[in-house]
């Protein structure tokens, strides 16, 4: 590919992260945008169990039985001549580590929010890491069809929390039984809730940004409200900058109901004109790496076993940060410098797939993987190492002792430990001389996805009895005496081998240092 049609390409591409706090609609949003994108024929609900419609990026079998989504799923469509490539992360907080690894690979974020509820806990959580990397952000106020909070306190919560501007590109006439419409700024026009037809879903405004005086929604009395809030946006509100929107320090705020496909289409249409293109990235040496490089890279930001169970494989995403991929290129796996051919690689739509031969920067593919790939590994192709920036980490606070029910189906309890760890949703520690296993995870529902798939996916049922909330430190192996270790501060080792300490508390961890004064503790996020 020349640098003229891989500047074209890449140009082209929209890579994009949904978040929210569980429940905010993010999933259903989700799927509506795969319905304008033309890739299925009828959106399936997250809540699938009584329909037997199951939401596209939920692919898991727990994730169906129980409603919620417990993986970053990967999609990609062509929309008004874009590539979009969308990452639905975990809503649930048990699940944030896989969520900011999925940050680091993209350009934008969409920020959904309940707007009967405002701004809640993991919003705001996953908000402040999308801020600090500095990329746009996108606000849907969901659930508009239901009755909400008043749209302007929802924009100055927005402000005050999460200190970002908030500039409304649509506004609700209406909500829950009153909803009428939307008042679209950007595009000076109507958004009728119930169109009588397809046709008369808009209506234009006049040059004085009003409806005609005989049209049914300019009687009402929601109408006469929004025409007020919008004066006062004018006059007193936010100036849109684009500017300031690419830098990550105005967000454009859409109101729609995601359930009822309301306000939807008009958010992506505005999305693909505003969001920005492929960006550059950081290697560990501070230079940048351009996405119009001729030179091929990328790095890993997930790993998921068992895609497809029929065929027990397991999948590394890539996001591409440079150049063009080729299926069967030969790259240079950093981390090890063993050369690597990729000779089988995929694109997405959640568990369904197809061989893609080409990409460019900007999308995610899958790489079949033999055990190869570790999570932040960064390929390369052509001489001269490339090192990326490492994706965050968590320290766990929860730990089970985990052991196989059945001792004669130990090889499908180890091959299922090794290939679930290496996802990275949970880590595995051995205790230091019995090398017994101890998984440690953020939140307890990342041990329950643990022991179904174990069970589901390997034929393994475990036993998980729990050691509770401990905190992890580790310790230089020169300074390790294992006469250190007790009850109260248990010795373990990690996948790599390191020692570290799970203290019972904090009061264990003083008595620790106290004793040990010369000894360094590290909590190694």
């Amino acid at each position: 590919m020349d640098k003229n049609e891989l500047a074209k390409e890449v140009a082209q591409r929209r890579t994009f992260a949904i978040i929210s706090h569980p429940d905010a609609g993010k999933t259903t949003i989700t799927e509506q945008l795969l319905l304008f994108g033309g890739v299925i024929r009828e959106a399936g609900t997250v809540k699938g169990k009584k329909s037997g419609h199951f939401a596209k990026s939920d692919w898991m079998e727990i994730e169906k039985q129980r409603g919620i989504s417990v993986t970053s799923s990967v999609l990609q469509f062509d929309y008004h001549g874009k590539r979009i490539n969308i990452l639905d992360t975990p809503g649930h907080e048990d699940f944030s580590e896989d969520t900011y690894r999925t940050l680091m690979a993209v350009d934008a974020a969409v920020m959904v929010i309940d707007s009967a509820k405002g701004i809640e806990a993991q919003t705001k959580k996953l908000f402040k890491v999308v801020k600090k990397r500095g990329i746009p952000i996108f606000t849907f106020m969901n659930k508009l069809d239901r009755d909400g909070r008043e749209p302007l306190d929802l924009i100055a919560e927005l402000e005050e929390l999460l200190g970002i501007e908030g500039y409304a590109m649509n506004w609700p006439i209406g909500s829950g039984k009153v909803l009428e419409g939307l008042y679209d700024r950007k595009n000076h026009r109507i958004e009728r809730y119930r169109p009588a037809t397809e046709d008369q879903r808009f209506a234009a405004l006049d040059a004085d940004g009003k409806l005609p005086a005989d049209d049914p929604i300019a009687k009402e009395s929601t109408y006469r409200a929004a025409l007020d809030d919008i004066e006062l946006l004018d006059d007193a509100g936010n100036q849109f900058s684009e500017e300031k929107i690419l830098r990550g320090d105005q967000t454009p705020v859409f109101f729609g109901s995601a359930l009822t496909n309301f306000g939807v289409e008009t958010f992506l249409d505005s999305f693909v004109d505003m969001a920005p293109e492929p960006s550059a990235k950081k290697t560990v040496g501070g230079d940048e790496v351009a996405p119009t490089t001729d030179r091929f890279s990328g790095f890993v930001f997930k790993i998921q076993a068992n895609m497809n169970p029929a065929h027990r494989d397991r999948i590394a995403f890539v996001r591409i940060v440079s150049g063009a991929f080729e299926r069967g290129m030969d790259v240079t796996l950093n981390r090890t410098g063993k050369t690597i051919r990729l000779s089988n690689s995929t694109e997405f739509m959640a568990d369904s797939r197809e061989t893609v031969n080409t990409a460019v920067a900007g999308d995610i593919v899958g790489l079949y993987d033999t055990g190869n790939f570790q999570i932040g590994d960064t390929i390369y192709a052509g001489k001269g190492a490339v090192e990326f920036e490492p994706l965050p980490q968590f320290t766990p606070e929860l730990f089970m002792r985990v052991t196989a029910k059945n001792v004669m189906k130990q090889k499908s309890f180890h091959k299922g430990m090794q290939q679930l760890v290496q996802e990275g949703a949970v880590q595995l520690y051995r205790t230091y001389t019995t090398n017994e296993y101890i998984l440690g995870a953020v939140g307890q529902l990342q041990f329950e996805v643990f022991k179904f798939r174990m069970l589901n996916e390997y034929n393994s049922e475990v036993e998980m009895t729990t050691i509770g909330s401990r905190t992890a430190r580790w310790i230089d192996p020169e300074q390790l005496d294992e006469k250190m270790s007790s009850s109260r501060n248990l010795l373990v080792k990690d996948i790599h081998d390191q020692p570290l300490f799970l203290f019972e508390n904090a009061f264990a961890m003083r008595w620790f240092q106290d004793k040990y004064p010369d000894v360094k503790l590290t909590a190694k996020l």
